[in-house]
């Protein structure tokens, strides 16, 4: 676990750019992996001292201008200044309500009026803890033979981390336990005692695979993508999801799975008793 989110982030973008992709000479004996800190700090106009105390915490509060410096020289795509700029207000923001925010298990008329009108598709609202608040029986259908929703308080985290079943279910266990932990990890650097109290039963009940992840340098939870689950009535299932982002005093999201080929197309109108439809691209 690190407490320098913002520089261990841009240390391990700087070892992810060689120097061919900025433009540089390899240049012989190089043995640091990607930039070195003299090129990412010429490139970006900077001093190499003033991105050292980046990189190691002494200085958190970089000005926009350094930011989008370091973004350009780095050839960071949106979604990587996106979640710097995540960084920085985290840091500003600090949970300094009176009242701590609490992880919502209730989920407002409205989005569950939305996830009605989205049946049969799988679709579900997980608060920030991962604690699955809500569901479609589209979903249902898709995760209960899997053993998702097994117990009073199905959490995604525990499911994918502890559940033997969940090395099974899913094609690419790896990522998505990468995933569940870089969605923990807002509340774990703002201190939150209930996400640090999940973290002591996961580093208890799951070791090494969960602590690990924490301690790494931090990566962007996926906010759209495609996933293989093995279904146990259906077979592989690959499912682009999509995770929408409630309003913040939510402090829950919804995410929406939809048939990534004609196959799964076929086998989720099976799921759902329905006769076997036709996948349509976007725009049809």
């Amino acid at each position: 676990m690190t407490d320098n989110e913002l520089g261990a982030f841009l240390r391990a973008r700087r070892e992810a750019v060689t120097p061919a992709e900025v433009g540089l000479p390899e240049g012989p004996r190089r043995r640091t992996p990607g930039l070195r800190r003299a090129e990412l700090a010429m490139l970006a106009d900077i001093s190499v001292e003033y991105l050292a105390r980046l990189e190691q915490g002494r200085d958190r509060r970089p000005s926009p201008q350094v930011l989008g410096a370091l973004c350009d020289a780095l050839r960071m795509p949106l979604e990587e200044r996106l979640y710097l700029r995540q960084l920085l207000k985290s840091d500003e923001a600090d949970f300094l309500c009176a009242v701590r925010p609490r992880p919502q298990r209730e989920v407002r008329p409205t989005v569950r009026a939305l996830l009605d009108r989205l049946e049969p598709t799988p679709a579900l609202v997980v608060n920030w803890l991962g604690e699955i608040a809500a569901y479609t029986e589209g979903f249902a259908r898709v995760a209960r033979p899997l053993g998702m929703l097994d117990g009073p308080s199905p959490s995604m985290p525990r499911y994918v981390l502890t559940d033997p079943r969940a090395k099974s279910a899913y094609a690419d266990w790896e990522r998505a336990a990468d995933e569940q932990v870089e969605l923990l990890r807002f509340g774990i650097t703002k201190g939150d005692p209930e996400t640090l109290e999940l973290v002591q039963e996961l580093t208890i009940t799951v070791g090494a695979a969960f602590t690990e992840r924490v301690a790494a340098a931090p990566r962007i939870a996926r906010r759209s993508g495609t996933e293989t689950l093995v279904h146990p009535e259906t077979g592989e299932l690959r499912l682009s999801y999509e995770v929408l982002e409630l309003p913040e005093g939510d402090g829950q999201r919804m995410i929406v799975q939809l048939p990534a080929d004609e196959a799964t197309s076929v086998a989720l109108d099976g799921l759902n008793g329905r006769r076997p439809g036709t996948l349509r691209a976007v725009g049809d």
